[in-house]
């Protein structure tokens, strides 16, 4: 795990998720009066994140677990903040943390599969 500060961390996991890196005040137009209003941040749904999850419990749900190779203890994901799990899944589906069944795995999800992991596994103690 890369050591950077938690608070480091959530503020720019915050900042992505609102969108602040990609929209600029002369490029923002309200959406059209038909159209509903659109979040780009998914608001997570722990039913839905429960049944997603199910693949990460052959690593994730086994206490002490280490990999064969490379050798590492494998983090426990419940209780974790929603907003720390997001931005690892979405790093690992930019391909920005180096993990290759991780990087399969966030590959697999939508934004709105991140967000329902997130809050579920966030509920977990």
């Amino acid at each position: 795990m890369r050591p950077q500060p938690l608070a480091a961390c959530l503020a720019l996991a915050v900042f992505l998720l609102l969108g602040g890196a990609s929209a600029s005040p002369q490029s923002v137009t309200p959406p059209p009066a038909s159209t509903p209003a659109s979040s780009t941040v998914a608001v997570g749904n722990p039913i839905s994140g429960r049944t997603l999850v199910y693949t990460c419990q052959g690593c994730h749900g086994i206490t002490g677990y280490k990999n064969a190779y490379p050798s590492y203890r494998v983090p426990k994901l419940g209780g974790q903040s929603a907003q720390y799990l997001t931005q690892a899944l979405l790093e690992y589906r930019e391909g920005k943390r180096k993990h290759p069944t991780m990087q399969a795995q966030a590959q697999s999800f939508s934004d709105q599969d991140i967000a329902d992991i997130s809050v579920f596994l966030s509920t977990l103690k």
